[in-house]
């Protein structure tokens, strides 16, 4: 499901903006020639599959470095072996370039430097700046203290450099059980940020790692590796989201305080927060294992996997990640931009093409039986160069049930017994009968049509309220329709669990469609708008006899008055 259309990610459309905080610190940094080039790196953590959420963070690490001539590194932090996965690094890696973005050189992980980090922790604690502390896990957090009081020391935090470095080798050697000691800083058990009352830099943990296998059980935590990577790999601006703001202390104790050529700087912006979406991977991952969404590629998780699968495309998501731009404060944004960019990007690139997801057969009767015609549509009215298409028309249609009423509301101005109506592209129509079953129910209409009305418009100069889509009834494709709609129905999901606020429309699966003749070759990927329906994109489920369309967005915003009533509530 490539989105050929995406383009290169650091294109115009990247570059075209003015400094926020974080370019006005880079570019005062190549002018004072504090850099002579600049590197950042996006580093995520191989748990789960990359979200919307991410997506501000990729445009940002990678954007920066493309303006400014550098190099932006894919780093796996993957120090945590329990929670992490093959499957999720290929991901990561398809979602990256699916967006448009390329990295400098190969992949990076973190488990490639497990012996430089092991060596600079020998070395703080060869400085006396890291114990080997033989307290259980939940003796180290009583002794930590709370943020209204200091912690106290660990009864273990004055053995001698030779009895920790010894220690610490025998971690490292499988001598001691997981969780039996573990290494930790010496900084201040009274700071007052809980961060820096001696972090642990090292547990012991046996557990198998997808690329060093065995060979480790001891793991280093995300703190400490995470900078020492940053710093081996030469990164001069390591941007990361606010909630590592009260880390970076320590992240600079630690880059300090060894022997290192370069020491990175870090610099934190709001992450991005989307309203009626859920970013946390834990909950996500949740509604995966209980069956709540078919898989991470369900297309109404924000995982870019989803979005892809919805109809989402690379450039939209990239244009919506640098809309919301920059800041240093956390907001909450709104669920409709991220709507709006895809309808802006799918109105100028997707074709048009007629769909009736709810058929209702139509007869003209004054039609000869047996005989049919071609009619010219065009192919998408933003784009000239995307020329026409032939649809056929013939005595037999199928129309939208919702577009007849028998007995019409005022300002329903589509079919209704006596009523004449334009079909799009075709001819006037005019209903004279409903036909109903042994139910009640109408299940087909009885038209006449105007010959001398070919292409929408009479001679006389009469008009019509309304114009309908339509299919031919011998000649259009049978589709399944998924018709996706957001997962949940609060504007902040994350609060409770998961399931809480589940919306009981953000899925309705229609069969029996009727889709015009020109999608019958399309292939998974493809993206439509289905004239007065919304835009489309064909799913990998299709078969060659089995289209099945996802519905990406409606065409408007059905949602902005539920969100007008939420916030005056």
């Amino acid at each position: 499901m490539s989105d050929n259309r995406s383009g290169s990610a650091t294109n115009s459309e990247d570059r075209d903006r003015g400094l926020d905080f974080i370019r006005t610190i880079v570019a005062e940094d190549l002018a004072t020639g504090k850099h002579d080039t600049v590197v950042t790196r996006f580093p995520p953590e191989p748990n789960g599959y990359l979200h919307i959420g991410h997506a501000k963070s990729i445009a940002l690490n990678f954007g920066v470095a493309a303006e400014n001539g550098g190099t932006c590194n894919l780093r796996f932090d993957d120090t945590n072996p329990a929670k992490e996965e093959q499957a999720y690094v290929e991901s990561i890696i398809e979602d990256l370039r699916w967006l448009g973005y390329e990295w400098a050189g190969e992949p990076l992980y973190a488990s490639d430097y497990f012996e430089r980090l092991f060596a600079f922790a020998e070395e703080l604690v060869g400085k006396g700046l890291a114990y080997v502390d033989s307290l259980s896990s939940e003796e180290i957090r009583e002794y930590r203290g709370r943020w209204t009081e200091p912690g106290r020391e660990s009864p273990y935090r004055s053995r001698s450099v030779e009895e920790n470095l010894d220690l610490f080798r025998r971690m490292r050697a499988r001598e001691f059980a997981d969780g039996e000691h573990v290494l930790r800083a010496k900084i201040d058990m009274a700071s007052g940020n809980m961060n820096m009352r001696d972090p642990t830099l090292y547990r012991i943990r046996r557990a198998h790692h997808q690329r060093t296998g065995d060979d480790w059980c001891i793991y280093p935590m995300y703190d400490f590796a995470h900078a020492l990577s940053d710093a081996l790999e030469g990164i001069t601006h390591s941007l990361c989201t606010l909630e590592f703001e009260d880390h970076r202390p320590l992240y600079d104790w630690v880059v300090g305080n060894v022997e290192l050529e370069r020491r990175p700087r870090q610099i934190e912006f709001a992450r991005l927060a989307l309203s009626y979406t859920l970013m946390s991977k834990r909950k996500l991952l949740q509604l995966v294992q209980d069956g709540v969404v078919t898989g991470w590629d369900d297309p109404r998780m924000p995982t870019l996997s989803g979005l892809r699968r919805r109809g989402y495309t690379a450039r939209a998501i990239r244009s919506f990640s640098n809309r919301v731009g920059v800041t240093k404060s956390n907001s909450v944004s709104e669920i409709a931009l991220l709507e709006h960019a895809i309808r802006e990007d799918l109105n100028r690139t997707s074709p048009r093409v007629m769909g009736v997801l709810r058929p209702l057969r139509l007869v003209i009767e004054n039609y000869p039986e047996g005989e049919g015609e071609e009619l010219e549509a065009i192919n998408n009215p933003e784009d000239e160069s995307a020329g026409t298409r032939k649809v056929p028309f013939s005595r037999v249609l199928y129309v939208e049930k919702e577009d007849f009423r028998e007995d019409p509301p005022r300002k329903f101005f589509r079919l209704a017994p006596g009523r004449e109506v334009r079909l799009r592209y075709a001819y006037f129509v005019r209903c004279i009968e409903a036909v109903k079953d042994s139910n009640g129910d109408v299940v087909e209409l009885r038209c006449t049509y105007d010959p001398e009305t070919r292409g929408g418009s009479a001679p006389d100069g009469r008009k019509v309220k309304a114009t309908l889509h339509w299919v031919s009834a011998a000649h259009s494709i049978e589709a399944e329709v998924r018709l996706y709609d957001r997962l949940f129905d609060a504007r902040d999901p994350a609060a409770g669990e998961p399931t809480d606020h589940l919306s009981a429309s953000s899925l309705e699966v229609l069969s029996g469609c009727r889709i015009e003749p020109s999608v019958a070759l399309a292939r998974p990927g493809a993206r439509y708008q289905f004239e007065r329906q919304g835009y489309f994109c064909v799913d990998p489920d299709s078969a060659p006899n089995g289209l099945v369309f996802n519905r990406t967005v409606p065409l408007r915003d059905t949602w902005a008055k539920i969100e007008r009533s939420d916030r005056r509530v």
